[in-house]
């Protein structure tokens, strides 16, 4: 169950704390003083989307934290924990924590390890059960109501894995069926394509490319301008060495003066002189390199010509194929696999067809199979709705769920099975159940949900249900009977239920009231925990005042749920 709730810049709230307790939780407020930002807050501790507008105004950064204590939670939280590399819980309590900021990237924490959204979102899934008021309204459609009578069966492992059997079956023919869309195409189009392609791995192959052509660019360079780079060379080896002042000729008088003194003193020389010969031999090396480089020279004009044509044919291919040339060997390798598919597309056809065709036998007969179990399941959730709907004031009710094939032109196949589902109901005695879209109204509707909320918190092993104003458009003795089905339920879970209605506050084992505040010109939310006097207070309210009738009124409803306990 949920133990403790912070948050802290969040909307509305600055710094709240609230501590919850087993049992039912009624939380109550006048509208518009911020219940539903609790439930948003909870929301984002699991995974929903946390959006930097939430952030309270002034601030850089908005926090949620929450403690949920699992030692009695069924679902294999602790092994996933360690799947994802995440602290074990102490005292067998878990921690979330996630931040929203305006300056940096937003983050969350499961025992203070950091995590990503996805694992929030798998271990809400496990522990947190949210109902808002736009829930009635989705339950009269088919797939909603599908999705409410597979929710109940999974609480069966051959359930279970008949839904997965079925679902990884379609996965994997809408897979096929896909590639063979790709595949099948008009024959003119077909015709292209292979045309295309065998142009675009020709040109590519002709073209012979290879390591050296990336170099092809410091050759052109080098032809474009050898008449330069000969004449500059040249130049360089005349003054080294050809003309009558030339740098070894002056450097040859240079010795002979050194070798002079030497022979006076040849300890005191014997530094400059090494110097100088080294000096010599690298002027010497110097000048026959650049004769050797001279020779080698091309000025060649058709050689020019060559290397223009191959760079204009390279960046040709550059343009339509890829930045460099292994860019441009990658999209022939690739071009070729597409090629060769196409040009044996038949046989791929032939192939995905045979799969096709099994694949849609084994579909068939998983279908079937979820059929059946789901007809055998109707039962059970009929006669636990039934009950409930009599507790909720629905005293001669029927429902009924009807299951029929998919009535679907092109395939019977659908997503979630072979079935379609329809809630049939009839509140007055009399009168043969109808579609649930076609009769009820709002405030029906709302028990009808309720009713089959009640009989999912029995089938599944989720410890905390959250009901956020469920209980809209229904009043009087409906409430009353609200408020025990929301007791019964904290009987067996932890409830927290968002209400406007005293009835159904009245029913809470603890009750809390959110108000809204002026401080400081300032916007403020604070959430109480009642005691008995304070909580006649807010009940009074909710009854239209602090007139002694809805004191007593009040009075008479907090005893009337504790002689029904």
């Amino acid at each position: 169950m949920l133990v403790y709730l912070r948050i802290k810049n969040f909307a509305l709230v600055e710094d709240i704390s609230i501590e919850l307790d087993s049992g039912c939780n009624v939380i109550t407020g006048e509208t518009g003083a911020g219940k539903s930002i609790l439930i948003g807050a909870l929301g984002l501790v699991l995974g929903l989307r946390g959006d930097k507008n939430l952030i309270r105004s002034g601030a850089d950064q908005a926090v949620v934290e929450a403690v949920f204590d699992i030692s009695q939670v069924l679902a294999p939280i602790p092994v996933f924990l360690d799947s994802e590399e995440i602290e074990a819980c102490e005292d067998g309590l878990l921690r979330i924590k996630r931040s929203l900021s305006t300056k940096a990237s937003n983050r969350q924490f499961v025992n203070g390890t950091p995590v990503s959204v996805s694992v929030l979102s798998s271990l809400g899934d496990w522990l947190v059960d949210i109902h808002g008021p736009h829930d009635h309204q989705s339950l009269l459609y088919p797939a909603r109501q599908l999705e409410i009578l597979d929710s109940f069966g999974k609480s069966q492992p051959d359930y279970t894995k008949a839904l997965k059997e079925y679902l990884e079956g379609y996965k994997n023919l809408r897979a096929y069926e896909l590639r063979r869309k790709e595949l099948v195409v008009d024959d003119q189009s077909y015709r292209r394509q292979l045309d295309l392609l065998r142009y675009q791995v020709q040109e590519i192959e002709s073209s012979s490319l290879n390591e050296e052509d990336a170099l092809l660019d410091d050759r052109y360079t080098r032809s474009a301008h050898s008449v330069d780079i000969l004449r500059s060379v040249q130049a360089g080896i005349e003054i080294l060495s050809e003309s009558e002042n030339s740098i070894l000729t002056r450097l040859g008088l240079l010795g002979r003066h050194l070798h002079e003194a030497t022979r006076l003193d040849s300890a005191g020389l014997k530094e400059i002189t090494e110097k100088f010969e080294l000096l010599h031999e690298l002027l010497v090396e110097l000048q026959s390199l650049l004769a050797d480089y001279a020779e080698n020279v091309e000025v060649d004009p058709y050689d020019l010509q060559q290397i223009e044509e191959r760079l204009n044919l390279i960046n040709g291919l550059k343009r339509k194929y890829g930045k460099t040339i292994e860019e441009i060997l990658d999209f022939e390798k690739n071009a070729r696999v597409r090629l060769n598919l196409l040009e044996n597309r038949d046989i791929e056809l032939a192939e995905i067809d045979q799969l096709i065709q099994k694949e849609n036998s084994a579909l068939r007969k998983h279908g079937k199979a979820l059929t059946e179990k789901r007809n055998k399941l109707i039962p059970s959730l009929e006669l636990k709705v039934l009950r409930h709907l009599k507790e909720l004031g629905f005293k001669q009710s029927l429902f009924n769920i009807s299951l029929q094939p998919i009535q679907n032109p092109m395939s019977e196949l659908g997503p979630t099975g072979m079935d379609r589902v329809e809630f049939l109901f009839s509140p007055n005695p009399g009168e043969l159940p109808k579609p649930l879209r076609t009769i009820a109204s709002s405030g029906e509707i709302a028990r009808v949900m309720l009713a089959l909320k009640t009989a999912l918190a029995e089938a599944d092993s989720v410890p905390v249900l959250v009901f956020d104003e469920v209980d809209a458009n229904v009043g009087g003795e409906t409430a009353f009977s609200v408020g025990k089905k929301m007791r019964e339920i904290g009987n067996r879970r932890q409830v927290i239920c968002i209400t406007h209605l005293a009835p159904v506050a009245a029913s809470g084992d603890i009750h809390f009231s959110v108000e809204k505040m002026i401080q400081n010109q300032r916007t403020h939310i604070r959430v109480n925990r009642l005691k008995e006097e304070e909580r006649l207070v807010e009940l009074s309210r909710m009854l239209g005042g602090q007139m002694e009738t809805a004191r007593k009124y009040a009075q008479t409803l907090l005893f009337k749920y504790k002689t029904n306990a």
